[in-house]
């Protein structure tokens, strides 16, 4: 409210007149108390922090403490779904005879090669297709037609075409992780505020200079969405891809253990994955928080 507003709503006379009563009318509104509340928005802050890392250490736990009751009490039978305690036995087993830390490379390699010729693909053409229209035009369709295939049924046709070695698998691997990154990338780019690269343009931006500060910052978490699905679909790929002839790896011991009827080590061999998934996750979460300081977090 201006002095001016003050004179049309009845205040006449001078202005000193004109300010004093303003000032009397802006003591009689109700105000909101806006100032933070440090001291409860610390301690809010706090348990809220405590509570996510009690809660995901909780839950698992308490998953496997009925998990191995159910067992003790004869709920389950032990040939078709064996007790924590059997499981944690083939684990010193495997670890006393250094089949594990054999493993466990061979699978990380195949995982993280796989996928960094999978996202290098993918950015790139998610790049160009997001930043020419050339490009969409060219790779968008096929992309999208591709994507919807399941990477499931091209493994015999791999197999065919390149044996049983390595080679299958890491393609494989590759292809599992290209379209989320594609994906992520094309839409973030696509997806970035028209005022944004018009200020942009405003300030003398053009080109890849426009592109590069201007357009792939602001496309950086969707890019980033798309590397941790990325990084999660990798290990879905690398449980299939160790199916196929695989004479190291962690698939090469769940196959041994299969024929051996050792279903123990069989759901060891699968909390192994699901152990990596949980890593590779927080690596991921922690590559994020470092590149992207400015993202806000938002909770409820």
């Amino acid at each position: 409210m201006t002095v001016a507003d003050v004179r049309r709503e009845g205040f006449g006379g001078s202005p000193s007149a004109d300010v004093q009563s303003l000032g009397i009318k802006v003591a009689e509104l109700e105000l909101e108390d806006l100032s933070p509340q440090d001291n409860r928005r610390g301690l809010r802050q706090l348990v809220g922090r405590w509570r996510g890392r009690v809660l995901r250490v909780a839950v698992p736990a308490l998953a496997l403490a009925i998990w191995q009751l159910s067992s003790s009490l004869g709920w389950t039978d032990e040939r078709t779904l064996p007790p924590l305690s059997s499981i944690l036995e083939a684990f010193q087993e495997l670890w006393s005879s250094g089949d594990i830390q054999a493993a466990l490379p061979v699978s990380l390699t195949r995982a993280g090669v796989g996928l960094s010729f999978g996202v290098g693909l993918g950015l790139t053409l998610g790049l160009f297709a997001g930043l020419w229209k050339v490009g969409e035009e060219i790779f968008d369709a096929p992309m999208q037609m591709l994507r919807t295939i399941p990477f499931i049924a091209v493994v015999p046709l791999l197999i065919t075409w390149f044996g049983i070695g390595e080679q299958p698998k890491l393609i494989l691997i590759a292809a599992a992780t290209l379209f989320p990154v594609y994906l992520n990338t094309y839409h973030g780019v696509r997806g970035v505020d028209k005022k944004l690269i018009e200020a942009g343009r405003t300030f003398g931006l053009r080109g890849m200079r426009l592109a590069v500060r201007v357009i792939l910052p602001t496309a950086l978490p969707a890019v980033f969405t798309g590397l941790r699905y990325a990084a999660g679909i990798s290990l879905l790929a690398l449980v299939l891809a160790e199916q196929v002839n695989a004479q190291e790896g962690i698939g090469h011991l769940l196959a041994i253990a299969s024929q051996g009827q050792r279903p123990d080590i069989v759901i060891l061999g699968i909390l192994i994955y699901a152990v990596l998934g949980i890593v590779v996750d927080m690596v991921m979460r922690l590559v994020e928080h470092l590149a992207l300081p400015w993202r806000p977090r938002v909770t409820i």
